[in-house]
């Protein structure tokens, strides 16, 4: 079985935007907790301190589950393969155990950048595809244009905005979905709710929240530079919410926070 996709590797650490010594301290951190899943991208500029990390953690290749992110402007012939090369380069791997495209293509057509990741599956430096920041829209058109599975669609999810037009294309296609922002960038904190909540079964706000996630089949994405942190967002398999919390929270996705918008990034399509 793909270590990738055992429950265990359902909460990965990612790494943005830390780079240097504060990287190598959270990973490392990370990796003693019992993290074994590791999310860096092209865009954070830090695959190679990334790599610098794993390395010095000593622990078996393949025991890891490590994901990067294609920077939209390598989606040409011209970049792609060498883009991609330069990243396992700098992750000391020969091969990338998720590789996806970080963002749709600006262009608005995403077949030739989707072919292109195929390639690179085919070709070995790949173990999984995917794709990050896809509409549901985009999600159905990738599942016609792709022979292989795309293992995950990494988007923006938490419990203060509804996705439940993603959670159906990802049923519709077969594409699971995974968090970045999972606790929003804190602004999940401003309300009481989750805290009240976290109290019934001895958790904090951050753990429900990351537990609501994961209950609604989504993997999660977490960072933290403290270690009690990086251990609470680890320990959030030992507890079930119930399916009044579960509701309770879910009334909260209307508040409609969205972190990653067009001011923030250019780029990013019209969600739906």
């Amino acid at each position: 079985m793909n270590i990738c996709f055992q429950n265990s590797y359902q909460r990965a650490f990612g790494t943005f935007p830390l780079k240097g010594d504060v990287l190598a301290q959270a990973v490392s951190a990370a990796a003693e907790i019992g993290y074994r899943a590791f999310d860096t991208a092209q865009m954070y500029g830090n695959e190679a301190d990334t790599g610098a990390a794993l390395r010095a953690t000593g622990l078996p290749r393949e025991t890891l589950c490590i994901t990067t992110k294609v920077r939209p402007e390598n989606y040409s012939d011209a970049r792609f393969m060498a883009s991609v090369e330069q990243s396992l380069k700098d992750l000391q791997l020969d091969q990338v155990d998720i590789l996806l495209l970080h963002w749709p293509d600006p262009s608005g057509d995403i077949a030739p950048s989707l072919r292109l990741l195929q390639q690179a599956q085919d070709q070995g430096l790949a173990r999984n595809i995917g794709v990050s920041n896809f509409t549901a829209k985009m999600m159905r058109a990738a599942r016609s244009l792709v022979d292989a599975p795309l293992v995950t669609n990494q988007v923006e999810f938490h419990p203060l905005l509804n996705q439940n037009t993603l959670l159906a294309a990802a049923s519709e296609t077969g594409i699971p979905l995974s968090s970045y922002c999972s606790v929003a960038r804190g602004e999940v904190f401003k309300y009481p709710l989750f805290a009240q909540i976290g109290a019934g079964y001895g958790k904090s706000a951050a753990q429900v929240v990351l537990r609501w996630i994961l209950q609604k089949g989504v993997a999660i994405n977490t960072m933290s530079t403290k270690p009690d942190n990086i251990r609470a967002n680890f320990e959030v398999m030992d507890f079930t919410l119930s399916s009044v919390d579960m509701a309770r929270i879910e009334a909260m996705t209307e508040v409609g926070f969205r972190v990653v918008t067009k001011a923030l990034v250019p780029i990013a399509p019209e969600w739906d």
